[in-house]
């Protein structure tokens, strides 16, 4: 390195001197270690003024940045909230932040839980901000910074507009800071914060502090899924090459697939170690065409991570259930990771931990095998655990107590776990409605979290390989280490109300245009307008080619188009015919017809178990033969239904007890028993005939076809092939024009249809100006944050909650939040009191009638009310133990906390409501009280 002129060491030590007086100088000399360089340029620019996006791999540092903002606020005498987009990470920043700067200058929100909520930097979740935003709250007085965790958390289809209503509404004078994990978009986001919130610095860093090795574990054996003794992380910062895959790898790939060619599938063998030649296992298990690998347990593959010093380890299965079966197993199995000296630290740790849980609540919650597991060194951490339980399988792993967690991916998000080792059992998982692949991004994220900084020199990624494991595969997930940040924004009811009640019609529309999710389409149009510039130019190419020498050949295409349309027609509407016949079968069975079922895909014999006469579209639930039970509809039935006979159903019948359906399948193979040659419950095939008019209309194309002088044409199929180009090409053309018209103003032309839904349900009224204002009706509105916002200020209208006492009032409030499986939607169970029974039939009547003016409106549709929480709800406000709560139920205790946290949040919400009827507001608070006990109340700081 070249030596400084005079001049240029004394222009070094003069930064060094101004350096030296800022308050990010004294904030460096808190740290033992020197700061990366994308930390030092993001904190210069905070204390700069300037708002920064800071995006990098997950463990490289960022929250640093964060807390820079927390101590410059402190300095400077003012406020700093501090958001992040679960409660959990909310609950882990305020226990780290009041622990550096003292319990006295530290609050917490997270709608369920408020602690100081005056204090000068307070940790809240993102949707609190906004509530405070809404609200015009006098906690944003003296707020200097806004520190957003997990920014990149705005694509969440579900809560991410939640962080570009904060970013959009907070005053100018606050400096934003955001933390994202690596996106390929970064410029692009913070382009747009460039222009929503002001000068702002993007920093980018792709490096991460501690290298990530990629593995694959092969039987017991962990192999380097690379080639070469780089890691592909340092390899990616160095040069744009990307690693060769490990060959013997490939070849073990290859010598599966051979074998499954050959129709035979066997086990045995031993996998390589990372240094070990794996060529070595596809050759000594040819013989009788093995496969080369036999599966691990998970109890094995713990032992090969910690033979191999690779433990703690967090191995992510996206399955609560195969977490607690894994834990079980390690068990099981005899698995020790700990000493007996740690043991005892462990037992002290959970006993102070439980010391407040009523020991009958011990059994049900799982309480002993989940504290074995501790002794043992192991655990599992999903959200259906007790959050108590949660938070310290968290603080024993990173005190190094628990060596294996078996996790949900939830765990990625945020929660500080690093690991030497992350497991990823499979790479596909079940997204509540099909089985998907893990994205470049989750496993990314996944990954993230292997390698602690200051303790490991390095991480490593593990992959278990499965039946039909493709090494290319894994190593693109592998390499493509970012993912795009795409805006889910959109204007809810709740949302549209609290503009036009702050701003009016007019500035709320152009509020909504400065979205990111605009922003977006705004760009995207430049891109779309080329391409049609390009089709319109082969257009003509293809017009060129189809020109006939006899007449117009676009018109005689034409005539074949239309016949064609007409034909289609025909069919179609003779489809619908029948989906129409189909459709009031369904309808007209009641709960005990036997029935068949008979297309779809498990065709069979059932019994109708329940019917919703409110429906949409009938879809009665039905319990096979199989005991499966599940709604079907007309895609199950190749015709018309009827009933073959019917079944007794008891009227103490409980779809949830095993018992219950185990006899009335019985009583429903013995009725089919009973039929003669077990007759189909088909009503008869349904005949799709034209009528007389549509034969007549195709009749008279057809002769139009042929007298057309084309037709006569000895090219005219050349001719038709080129026309058929021009059409498809002309309508992908339209389309992308259709595009480009719809994009221009996209979110704008949603909050228009929202206001005018709102309009129509006397929430809105128009200002003899013109404009819109709230009503008393919307006023109520502003106030109901959620999913279900509009439904819930419906039935407040419709006075769905006024005579309901306190149990029942949390039974129903449940119905609002409670989000079932798959599986178990739409059941309706028996009703406890007929007040409960009315305000139901309310609440589904409205949620019914919004579903319809959605439809129409174009709008996202409203959930429909799940029931399956109500009976629990009910017995845990009446003050039953929790194991009666869940007797019959496949919820975990962790779940029913959660859902019982968020019916205390929604009726917080309703006691504030302007303009309750009389005695509505005691009530919810009379419910919150009966609600928050015991289980759910000991549990006050969880997610």
């Amino acid at each position: 390195m070249p030596s400084l002129s005079p001049a240029e060491r004394y222009q070094a030590a003069r930064e060094r001197m101004v350096e030296s007086r800022t308050q990010f100088a004294a904030f460096k000399e808190t740290f033992e270690f020197d700061l990366d360089d994308f930390q030092l340029q993001a904190c210069q620019a905070i204390e700069a003024g300037q708002g920064v996006l800071v995006a990098a791999p997950t463990g490289a540092g960022k929250t640093i940045v964060g807390e820079f903002a927390v101590y410059l606020a402190l300095a400077r005498g003012l406020k700093t909230f501090y958001t992040t987009p679960i409660k959990a990470l909310s609950n882990q920043k305020y226990a780290e932040l009041a622990g550096k700067y003292g319990s006295a200058d530290v609050g917490l929100l997270t709608g369920d839980t408020s602690i100081n909520p005056e204090a000068a930097i307070v940790v809240m979740t993102t949707e609190v901000l906004r509530n405070m935003l809404y609200a015009s709250s006098e906690a944003l007085d003296d707020l200097a910074f806004v520190v957003m965790d997990e920014v990149h958390y705005l694509a969440d289809r579900f809560r991410g507009a939640v962080w570009e209503e904060v970013i959009i509404h907070l005053p100018s004078e606050v400096q934003v800071i955001s933390l994202s994990a690596t996106v390929s978009n970064a410029e692009e986001f913070g382009a747009w914060l460039d222009t929503v919130r002001g000068s702002t610095e993007i920093i980018v860093s792709e490096h991460r502090p501690v290298p990530l090795w990629q593995h694959v574990m092969v039987g017991k054996d962990i192999v380097d899924l690379f080639a070469g003794d780089t890691s592909f992380d340092q390899l990616n910062v160095q040069s744009e090459a990307v690693p060769e895959v490990n060959t013997e790898l490939l070849q073990l790939a290859r010598t599966e697939a051979q074998n499954r060619m050959r129709g035979r599938f066997a086990h045995g063998g031993r996998g390589g170690h990372r240094k070990n030649n794996v060529n070595r296992l596809a050759q000594s298990h040819q013989d009788a065409g093995q496969s080369p690998v036999r599966k691990a347990s998970r109890a094995q593959v713990i032992l090969a991570l910690d033979r191999a010093d690779l433990l703690p380890a967090i191995t992510f299965i996206f399955s609560r259930a195969g977490c607690d079966a894994a834990v079980r197993q390690c068990v099981d199995y005899g698995l020790m990771l700990t000493t007996e000296a740690e043991r005892q630290e462990i037992s002290a740790r959970v006993e102070q931990a439980s010391q407040d849980i009523p020991s009958d609540d011990l059994e049900v919650l799982g309480y002993w095998s989940w504290r074995e597991g501790l002794l043992r060194g192991v655990a599992a951490h999903h959200a259906g655990m007790l959050p108590t339980f949660k938070e310290l399988v968290e603080s024993l792993f990173v005190d190094g107590l628990v060596r294996a967690v078996f996790a949900t991916e939830t765990l990625a998000l945020g929660v500080n776990m690093p690991a030497r080792s992350v497991v990823l059992e499979k790479l596909e998982k079940y997204n509540g409605e099909s089985h998907v692949n893990v994205t470049a991004g989750e496993y990314t994220q996944l990954t993230g979290r292997a390698g602690r900084r200051g303790i490991d020199v390095e991480g490593h990624a593990v992959v278990l390989w499965q039946p039909g494991t493709d090494p290319g595969a894994v190593a693109g997930l592998a390499s493509r280490r970012t993912y795009p940040l795409n805006s889910s924004f959109r204007p809810t009811y709740n949302m549209s109300i609290n503009l036009i009640a702050q701003f009016g019609q007019g500035r709320a529309r152009e509020i909504l245009e400065s979205s990111f999710a605009q922003f977006q389409a705004d760009r995207s149009v430049v891109g779309l307008a080329r391409q049609v510039r390009s089709r319109e130019a082969a257009l003509l190419g293809y017009q060129e080619s189809m020109t006939c020498h006899l007449g117009d050949f676009g018109e005689y295409a034409q005539l074949r188009r239309e016949l064609s349309e007409a034909e289609s027609q025909a069919a179609k509407q003779g489809g619908r015919a029948r989906r129409g016949a189909v459709d009031e079968s369904l309808a007209a069975l009641r709960p005990g017809d036997v029935i068949e079922v008979s297309a779809g895909r498990s065709p069979g014999y059932a019994v109708v178990i329940a019917t919703d006469p409110q429906a949409h579209e009938p879809r009665p639930t039905v319990l096979t033969t199989d005991k499966e039970t599940r709604r079907i509809g007309r895609h199950d039935l190749q015709g018309p239904v009827a009933a073959l006979g019917r079944v007794r159903i008891p009227k103490q019948f409980n779809l949830r007890q095993p018992k219950d359906r185990k006899n009335l399948v019985a009583a429903l193979n013995y009725a089919l028993s009973t039929f003669q040659d077990a007759p189909s419950s088909r009503v008869g095939a349904f005949a799709d005939n034209r009528s007389a008019a549509q034969e007549e209309q195709i009749a008279a194309l057809r002769r139009r076809l042929r007298a057309h002088p084309c037709h006569g044409c000895s090219d005219r199929e050349a001719h038709a092939r080129w026309s058929e180009r021009w059409w498809r090409l002309r309508r992908e053309t339209d389309s992308l024009v259709r595009q480009i018209q719809g994009r221009t103003g996209t979110i704008a032309k949603t909050f228009d249809r929202v206001c005018e839904l709102l309009r129509q349900d006397d929430f809105l009224e128009s200002l003899p100006g013109g404009g819109l204002r709230p009503t008393v009706a919307g006023q109520r509105l502003r106030r109901i944050y959620g999913e279900k916002d509009l439904l819930i200020a419906l039935c407040l209208r419709e006075g769905a909650f006024e005579a309901l006492d306190a149990n029942e009032l949390a039974a129903f409030a449940s119905a609002l939040v409670y989000q079932a499986k798959r599986e178990e939607r739409g059941l309706r169970p028996r009703m406890p009191s007929p007040v409960l029974e009315h305000s139901v039939d309310v609440l589904v009547r409205q949620w019914s009638m919004l579903e319809d003016q959605e439809s129409q409106a174009k709008l996202p549709l409203t959930s429909e009310p799940e029931l399956g929480l109500l009976w629990p709800m009910l017995k845990w406000a009446r003050g039953k133990h929790l194991e009666a709560v869940l007797e019959g139920t496949d919820l975990a205790a962790g779940d029913f906390v959660r859902w019982a946290k968020q019916v205390i949040d929604l009726l917080d919400q309703l006691a504030s409501v302007p303009g309750l009827a009389p005695g509505v507001r005691k009530t919810c608070l009379q419910a919150i009280e009966r609600v928050r006990r015991g289980v759910v109340a000991y549990s006050a700081l969880a997610a």
